[in-house]
């Protein structure tokens, strides 16, 4: 039986690998490959095998998707990230439980390094991004000045 099998009813609050494809617009094919590149953990399985996936499963694929899309990120680049946001997670609950001063400082030590990484990278994609539309208005200017040439010596 492969994961696409719907003969077995998932756990309650969790859903089969092609009900979470289907929520979240993307293949079933993508979220194996998620899974295989280390970003994504399917929160439990059937006795046969098949992934199934909880809320957070699917907030996070949906944060993979967000990291692509809206900031153009590789999927190497998400899975830097996602590793500093979970030991970001991971940091805030330790820092919660801590009793300590001297934890607690380090924590936030830990933590302002880890965001400044962060914004290190998006600052990176920035300017990249600054880079390549500055090179795109060279070529329209260009263009455009080529274009008004070609007007005046056809009028």
């Amino acid at each position: 039986m492969g994961d696409t099998d719907v003969t077995k009813k998932p756990a309650a609050g969790l859903l089969g690998i092609g009900q979470a494809a289907q929520e979240l617009g993307v293949s079933v094919r993508a979220l194996r490959y998620y899974q295989e590149m280390g970003l994504i953990t399917p929160s439990g399985r059937t006795t046969g095998g098949n992934r199934l996936y909880a809320g957070e499963d699917l907030d996070r694929v949906r944060r993979i998707r967000e990291l692509q899309t809206l900031l153009g990120f590789n999927l190497d680049e998400i899975r830097a990230i996602l590793k500093s946001e979970d030991r970001l997670t991971q940091v805030r609950l330790e820092y919660r439980a801590a009793s300590d001063d001297v934890d607690r400082m380090r924590l936030l030590l830990e933590a302002q390094a880890a965001y400044q990484r962060l914004r290190g990278e998006v600052e990176e994609k920035v300017n990249r991004l600054t880079a390549f539309r500055d090179e795109l208005d060279e070529r329209l200017a260009r263009t455009e000045r080529l274009l008004g040439d070609a007007v005046a010596h056809t009028s």
